[in-house]
């Protein structure tokens, strides 16, 4: 990259996001985090908000806030929780959460941006999704949100396409984050045959996903937008087996 240009992420804190961050702070860019959580560590280009974008309305009040202290150029809603559950268990009211989670928090921090990104005629809007959105056991709510969110990227690249805005989605696979672990016991003999059963032969880092996002804010990927990258070690060709 090479003007510098300040990046929002939710869940900047941890896993994927944190790794982003740091990644783009060490380029000389800007940063903009919000999350449960601040990050435990500082730098004189990270700026850190505290939000729990599962709330409409302090999703709402943080957004206007960090639109008024900051330009930004670039949005990566990453922030997300599984909340696993086969069907017999499965609530509704996980589906109302996790969609305020991953769709509606991203809309309200969008449109906050939106006016700017559209004066300076540039922004790159990338959402972390899931290869779970292709379906995955205990992923109702989850698999179906992160789906929608395919669904509104495209929406968006289309609507935006014509502003020097692009929208792209990274969907990962099995990730060793906080995430995964809060589902797969952390060196289990379940972590060992979940890596067996990707086709690369190992589980994904926070690196590999923070690499392909790079990609889509890059100003040089102009010409890419509306478009679903799935970072899995090739478990969207087979699954994950049993």
């Amino acid at each position: 990259m090479g003007e510098i240009r300040t990046t929002l992420i939710t869940g900047g804190n941890s896993g994927i996001g944190e790794a982003l961050a740091r990644k783009l702070v060490e380029r000389g860019q800007r940063v903009v985090s919000v999350g449960l959580e601040k990050p435990d560590w500082t730098h004189d280009l990270l700026a850190a908000y505290r939000a729990d974008l599962s709330n409409i309305e302090e999703t709402r009040a943080i957004a206007q806030g960090i639109g008024r202290n900051h330009a930004v150029d670039c949005l990566v809603h990453n922030a997300g929780v599984i909340l696993p559950n086969l069907l017999p268990d499965a609530k509704p009211e996980d589906i109302l959460m996790l969609a305020q989670l991953h769709l509606g928090a991203p809309m309200l921090l969008t449109q906050a941006a939106l006016e700017g990104m559209r004066s300076r005629r540039f922004g790159r809007i990338v959402f972390v999704s899931s290869r779970a959105a292709m379906g995955a056991v205990t992923r109702s709510a989850y698999s179906a949100t992160k789906a929608g969110v395919h669904g509104m990227a495209r929406t968006w690249a289309l609507e935006l396409a014509a502003s020097g805005i692009t929208v792209n989605v990274v969907a990962p696979g099995p990730i060793l984050t906080d995430n995964f672990w809060g589902v797969i016991p952390k060196g289990s003999e379940q972590q060992e045959r979940m890596a067996r059963n990707v086709p690369v032969g190992r589980l994904g880092s926070r690196e590999d996903v923070a690499h392909a996002i790079s990609f889509f804010l890059d100003e040089r990927s102009d010409f890419v937008t509306g478009q679903v990258l799935y970072v899995c070690g090739g478990t969207s060709l087979v699954g994950l087996g049993p």
